[in-house]
């Protein structure tokens, strides 16, 4: 049985990184790193994304929890190749829950209408202001083709740690002064 003390450890491991905010540089240079890790896993998400209109990159974000949990991490919105906004992604939950993980994740809003609501927003939350569909990897890096038609896409991946959830849902998105 693992020990609370060593989860404790884990989690201070996995966050020591994220206890200050990240330059727009620091925050670009890790951008091009977690696409680049993306394509190298999935051809089809790099078909996907280079039909988005736009798209939304969190390198980093890391949940740690022990009955009450938390997560954070800071992006940027790509349109056309280039980062246009940066962001931070947050939650908080309560409930039966016990670890720490480090992951990255990719939204894309791949209708101009997805785009537009989202960057109007002051604090888009997904599962309320939009459904992101989680896209799979099958068998060669291949996306299931009904995820593939919808009109915001999350891939969640690179996932280390103890905590295993693959869900977007209830994470609020803030735009961020960089």
């Amino acid at each position: 049985m693992i020990k609370p003390v060593w989860l404790l450890m884990l989690g201070c491991l996995l966050f020591s990184g994220a206890t200050q905010a990240a330059s727009k540089v620091e925050i670009d240079l890790y951008v091009q790193e977690a696409l680049a890790d993306l394509y190298k896993q999935s051809p089809a998400a790099r078909e996907l994304a280079s039909r988005a209109k736009g798209m939304l990159v969190f390198p980093s974000v890391y949940k740690a929890g022990f009955w009450v949990g938390g997560e954070y991490g800071e992006g940027a919105l790509r349109i056309g190749g280039a980062n246009v906004r940066y962001y931070n992604i947050a939650s908080a939950s309560l409930g039966l829950q016990l670890g720490a993980q480090k992951k990255s994740q990719v939204i894309l809003f791949m209708t101009d209408s997805s785009l537009k609501k989202f960057r109007n927003s002051e604090g888009w939350k997904a599962g309320v202001d939009g459904s992101v569909a989680i896209a799979s990897f099958g068998a060669g890096g291949d996306i299931d083709t009904n995820t593939a038609q919808q009109p915001i896409i999350g891939f969640i991946f690179s996932n280390k740690g103890l905590m295993y959830n693959l869900t977007i849902e209830g994470s609020k998105i803030t735009p961020m002064a960089r």
